[in-house]
């Protein structure tokens, strides 16, 4: 269940009863509301007492979150727009290539024009990739490509993912960190 409510220093608040929240919590992501989660049996005035118990660290958050939101924003605005078409032949290309390349195998792959994901691999091993990957140099797009096709073995980011993942990129957590460099509104 969920109760949207609106709060004038943060803007819109989703409240939001929950079977998988064991305790209180709040997500501030880019593009998103303000996400206060409880316990199904709790009511939204106690998710609205936890809000206010935190507002400070909201209130902080949130400016930060919007401040990669003016970033995203500015920066697709100054940057020349992707033929969706090209770029979805060169992804699938790539992909296909190094699938074939280290013996993976996907169901289906959609290029999208996403704001929070590079890229996304599903449980049906389904991958999604961002349009925006064509901008990378050909280092970090193979990193992402890579990083999907481990997701086909490997569904999680444990130590065993990153540890698969050095196999065909090296150091695959310094890669990870010079690609949250690169803005897409989610870091």
């Amino acid at each position: 269940m969920t109760k949207t409510i609106t709060i004038e220093s943060i803007g819109e608040v989703a409240l939001v009863r929950t079977r998988r929240a064991k305790r209180a919590s709040i997500s501030i992501r880019p593009f998103r509301a303000v996400r206060v989660a409880v316990p199904y049996r709790s009511s939204f005035l106690k998710a609205e007492e936890f809000l206010r118990q935190n507002m400070a660290w909201v209130i902080k958050n949130v400016l930060s979150v919007r401040s990669v939101e003016r970033d995203h924003e500015s920066t697709l605005s100054s940057v020349e727009k992707i033929d969706s078409r090209h770029a979805r032949q060169v992804l699938v290309k790539r992909l296909d290539h190094l699938a074939l390349e280290h013996g993976f195998a996907y169901n289906k792959v959609s290029i999208r024009n996403q704001k929070t994901r590079w890229g996304s691999c599903s449980h049906a091993n389904n991958i999604s990739l961002n349009m925006n990957l064509i901008r990378l140099h050909d280092q970090l797009r193979d990193y992402v490509l890579l990083h999907e096709l481990v997701h086909t073995r490997v569904k999680d980011h444990s130590r065993k993912f990153w540890s698969e993942l050095d196999k065909y990129v090296g150091n695959a957590k310094l890669l990870d960190r010079q690609l949250k460099k690169h803005c897409l509104g989610m870091y």
